[in-house]
């Protein structure tokens, strides 16, 4: 990976590596949230639908942003607010 900056002048200065390390840090340090939606289809009928959502980040990132994260053995509570 590689980073671009510009230089003072507004010039495009030469990308500095970025180790793997460094860029995990960063994605964690921010959090990074993907939404994405897969559909099968066989003859133009749907057969399966699937509506992904991934949120990526360290735990401490994720209080700072109001997301309320179970504790250690425990599970997170069911969409819609439902009990099982």
């Amino acid at each position: 990976m590689a980073q671009e900056r510009l230089e003072g002048d507004g010039r495009l200065a030469v990308p500095e590596p970025v180790s793997l390390c460094e860029a995990l840090d960063r994605v964690l340090h921010k959090g990074v949230a993907l939404r994405g939606d897969i559909v099968l289809s066989v003859a133009d009928v749907d057969l399966v639908y699937l509506g992904l959502q991934l949120l990526l980040s360290s735990p401490e990132t994720a209080r700072r942003a109001g997301i309320v994260l179970p504790l250690r053995g425990q599970s997170l509570p069911a969409a819609g607010g439902g009990t099982t």
